[in-house]
């Protein structure tokens, strides 16, 4: 494998050139190409990667073509489209013989989910969602230690996030919903369901969800009571509306412990019998590339799988349905794949 992974990007928009200051600038990472439907979107990613001391990458007006043009020349793709499009992006790439970091949400369906589940299986192909929570070291080893028995046994989390999102993306695609695949909770929220669907290391069973749109053609703020597979209960809570910031606490109790910990892995707080850890705080910027390319190596275990987003997109479904019905309780199954 190569020391320098050459990297390919299909949608090169804001997310996309934020990591690129950071990734562009990595001795061991060369950003090649770039897909983006906006000419404006492409020539700020360009800039992006000169600003960092990197070459320009060559720019492609669709994925298709950048794919085709590329062969030999690149060895994965990071997908950073609107979320309605990650499906049919991320089969393309794995089709095309790349491996992959998927942006959140991983897809907008179980469908797509087990479309995605089948070609992995199918071709070997590295796949890593870049949840940052999902990724976060905090996040996985406090799992670890609730497998092992050092907290004694899940009984409930509560989890909530909060941003000033009506305003800060008005009029922009995250609140279309032809193309955004849902509102807030599916948005920023989805940190926040798939850090739980991680840490609670079970499947959702049953649910009953409230949405509000509070004017808005995609949820704003979202409220759900679920059990899981273990007995164990969750809450969550997401707010949309708000003053400008955003925030996220997830409260897991256990029988002898009570933890919090961030949607995104950035700080942890462990109390057992009574005794609190010290607080932990840690970087998550360029966490998701680190650990992409560690996966690909071989040298660390994937801990941002197509499993669990297939755990989240079941847990998404049963929302979008019962929120529709106002609050009736879905009934969550879990067939074989």
């Amino acid at each position: 494998m190569s020391m320098v992974l050459r990297l390919g990007v299909i949608g090169a928009g804001l997310k996309a050139a934020d990591y690129a200051k950071g990734w562009a600038a990595m001795d061991d990472v060369r950003i090649v190409a770039s897909a983006e439907v906006s000419i404006v979107s492409r020539q700020r990613f360009g800039d992006t990667c000169e600003a960092a001391g990197a070459a320009r990458p060559a720019e492609y007006p669709d994925a298709d073509a950048m794919l085709k043009a590329m062969q030999g020349q690149m060895d994965a793709v990071y997908v950073s489209t609107p979320h309605v499009f990650h499906g049919a992006n991320a089969l393309a790439v794995i089709e095309a013989g790349y491996d992959l970091l998927l942006e959140k949400p991983m897809v907008t369906t179980v469908d797509e989910a087990l479309a995605l589940a089948e070609a992995e299986k199918r071709t070997g192909r590295t796949i890593v969602i870049a949840f940052q929570g999902g990724l976060s070291p905090l996040v996985h080893d406090t799992k670890e230690r609730a497998r092992r028995g050092d907290f004694g046994d899940l009984v409930t989390v509560n989890a909530s996030i909060w941003e000033g999102w009506a305003k800060q993306y008005a009029g922009q695609w995250k609140q279309q919903p032809e193309i955004s695949g849902g509102g807030f909770m599916f948005d920023t929220g989805a940190h926040m369901m798939n850090t739980v669907c991680v840490l609670a290391d079970a499947e959702f069973e049953r649910l009953s969800a409230f949405a509000n749109n509070r004017g808005l053609k995609v949820d704003l703020v979202t409220a759900v009571a679920a059990r899981l597979s273990n007995g164990a209960l969750v809450t969550f809570n997401a707010a949309g509306e708000g003053p400008p910031g955003c925030a996220s606490a997830i409260t897991v109790f256990y029988s002898k412990a009570i933890v919090r910990i961030d949607a995104w892995g950035k700080w942890r707080e462990v109390m057992i019998e009574g005794v609190a850890e010290p607080r932990e705080e840690m970087e998550i910027r360029d966490t998701p590339m680190h650990t992409f390319q560690a996966v690909r190596d071989g040298r660390l275990a994937n801990p941002s799988t197509v499993a669990n987003g297939l755990r989240f997109a079941r847990l998404w479904d049963a929302i979008k349905a019962s929120a529709s019905r106002d609050g009736e309780p879905i009934a969550i199954e879990v067939a074989a794949s």
